[in-house]
């Protein structure tokens, strides 16, 4: 039994360097100066850190930081706030049309979302809303994802007499909504706030086609400038890499858990 136990213990470590060993190359390789990235495979961290540091700050790289930090802010609550009243509406009000808008809303799942891309832009176009962050930020408004996963959540796990009482109780339903259904629904908003700061986070192609200005960019916008501006210095844009990858690691250890239960509480119980 110990033997099989050290086995399983033994492979699940091997799996676990061998997923995680390329993101230690990418933080070793952020450290080296980059001529010395072709001589020798770079195990041990070096001492060119601080210059690559330099390099990459001399290309607004904080302000890119700050745009995607904030933009991903934005979007999580817009995503949230309009996915939780939504799916509360689905999941506990009876209305005309109910099941038609709801079945529309899962149709737009299967659509893939680059073909409405070209529509979204022209739309932020016509509002005059191009070379702005708010095309970023509005794009939570039709999360459709968000939509079914509140509503799948809240019909499984928030008692229809609950509500019930509380209208008994004269409680309006805006009321009920905050006091009485969300804090059922903590956990599902932990979920869908991670999977939507991730999803900003790491958003290329919106900001590509909606943003020209460089104070503009947001992250991965900034990083493949870095790619344009320092096209021979490796090191400087595997540096970017990196910090721009710590705030996902930092978030996925703290909150994987949270992920986790989150997806399992909502498939069980559904």
């Amino acid at each position: 039994m110990r033997a099989k136990k050290f086995f399983t213990v033994l492979l699940l470590s091997l799996i676990a360097i061998a997923f995680l060993f390329p993101f230690y190359m990418m933080i070793v390789m952020g450290t080296y100066y980059s001529e010395d990235l072709f001589k020798q495979l770079p195990i041990l961290p070096s001492d060119y850190l601080l210059e690559n540091l330099k390099t990459i700050m001399s290309a607004s790289f904080l302000r890119n930081y700050w745009n995607s930090f904030y933009v991903a802010v934005l979007f999580t609550l817009v995503t949230v706030g309009v996915a939780s009243i939504t799916g509360f509406a689905f999941a506990k009000y009876e209305f005309k049309g109910k099941n038609a808008l709801y079945g529309f809303i899962l149709l737009t799942m299967m659509i893939p979302g680059h073909l409405g891309l070209i529509a979204y832009v022209m739309e932020m176009k016509w509002f005059h809303l191009n070379n702005t962050h708010a095309p970023l930020i509005l794009a939570g408004l039709n999360n459709a994802f968000g939509v079914f996963f509140m509503t799948q959540f809240i019909r499984s796990s928030v008692p229809t007499e609950v509500i019930e009482s509380a209208r008994i109780d004269g409680c309006s339903e805006p009321a009920i909504l905050t006091k009485i259904v969300v804090p059922f629904l903590m956990p599902a908003i932990s979920t869908l706030g991670l999977i939507s700061f991730l999803g900003s986070w790491n958003g290329y192609l919106l900001p590509l086609v909606t943003i020209n200005k460089p104070e503009l960019y947001t992250l991965p916008l900034g990083i493949a400038n870095l790619s344009t501006v320092f096209r021979t210095d490796y090191s400087a844009s595997i540096l970017g890499l990196t910090l721009g990858t710590l705030p996902l690691i930092v978030l996925f250890l703290f909150g994987s858990k949270t992920l986790v239960r989150g997806l399992t509480g909502g498939a069980v119980k559904g």
